[in-house]
């Protein structure tokens, strides 16, 4: 399985600066212990995961993990 993986920069509108944190964007949910093993790999504070959602108000459901919770 192929899971694309970006590394963002939040809060700033410059290149290089503000927060990083990873995101994967999915069709369905992984399985919580491997979103959990991929954190750490990431070696970021915050690796976020999204699906769409279900819902009718809310375009995507998300799910964050730090590398140890």
């Amino acid at each position: 399985m192929k899971i694309s993986i970006f590394q963002i920069d939040a809060f700033t509108d410059q290149p290089f600066s503000g927060n990083p944190a990873a995101v994967c964007p999915l069709d369905e949910w992984l399985p919580e212990a491997d979103m959990q093993s991929i954190a750490p790999e990431m070696n970021l504070s915050e690796t976020a995961f999204f699906v769409p959602s279900e819902k009718h108000d809310i375009d995507y459901d998300i799910r964050w993990f730090t590398p140890k919770i």
